[in-house]
């Protein structure tokens, strides 16, 4: 009796924890569709009194949104495929490699992610701006995988060191050598890794505001999250248009979150791959 109860208070606590974190969500679905509006509500409405996707076509015909929407796909996309690939090269020679100074180099690795980012932000730029960087997409995709691949490496490093040596073994007696299992065995093997690290990753870049806002000048190479300021007035904002702005700028990783939950479904019995 008691273990029921403790179940079903846990249970409700849970479902109260989300539900408190959908207001916010709802709220800003629900003001998307409002009138014109300069002032936010409150108490925060979850239900619009009316739809109107005005403030969703303004947001699209907007001179620059497409502009904005690819810049935005563009570095999200390219800076994820690189941390993933470079990440899981990384990780898969701390795991299975031995080398002169291996724990020293893991243990930097490490510390780097113990630096905040901001710290870094006076010699990131110095660095940038010496290589004549600044305001170009390449010093951004540099900045970008190289923040990544530390903590990804890391959480990739454990996954590896639980994969069988002995599927390695087998393709390695037929004649295979390191990069065939690496692209054949521990790869597939790591989907489901992957895809957490890919919505991770994607996600971070996708909604970064400060790294593109203080390397980037030129506002036709902005991203959506620095573009949606130009969306606030100087003496008022229309806050249903920033809503409306801000909920499609949320659609791209629902859609990345559902493409990756399924490769996570299917990927699900990687692991009972010695026992086939």
């Amino acid at each position: 009796m008691k273990h029921r109860l403790g179940q079903s208070a846990k249970y409700l606590f849970l479902w109260l924890f989300v539900i408190i974190s959908l207001i916010p969500f709802l709220s800003m679905i629900s003001t998307s569709f409002s009138q014109a509006m300069y002032e936010l509500p409150y108490p925060p409405k979850i239900l619009p009194d009316s739809v109107n996707f005005s403030n969703y076509v303004k947001v699209i015909e907007e001179d620059n949104f497409l502009r904005y929407f690819v810049n935005s796909v563009f570095l999200a996309t390219v800076v994820t495929a690189c941390v993933l690939l470079i990440s899981s090269m990384s990780a898969y020679g701390f795991a299975r490699f031995d080398f002169p100074f291996k724990k020293l180099i893991f243990n930097l690795y490490l510390f780097t992610m113990m630096v905040p980012g901001v710290l870094n932000l006076i010699a990131q730029y110095s660095v940038i701006s010496g290589m004549h960087l600044v305001n170009t997409y390449t010093g951004i995709l540099l900045l970008m995988v190289g923040g990544g691949i530390a903590g990804n490496t890391f959480f990739l490093r454990g996954f590896f060191e639980n994969i069988p040596h002995e599927l390695e073994e087998s393709v390695i007696i037929d004649g295979g050598g390191r990069w065939c299992v690496f692209w054949h065995i521990i790869l597939p093997l790591s989907k489901p890794s992957l895809g957490t690290l890919g919505i991770m990753v994607f996600s971070g870049i996708w909604s970064d505001f400060f790294t593109v806002l203080t390397f980037i000048k030129d506002s036709d190479k902005w991203t959506l999250p620095v573009a949606l300021q130009l969306l606030r007035g100087e003496h008022a904002t229309e806050w249903g248009t920033v809503m409306a702005a801000s909920v499609l700028l949320f659609i791209p990783e629902l859609i990345m979150f559902i493409i990756v939950q399924k490769n996570l479904v299917q990927s699900a019995g990687g692991e009972g791959a010695v026992k086939g």
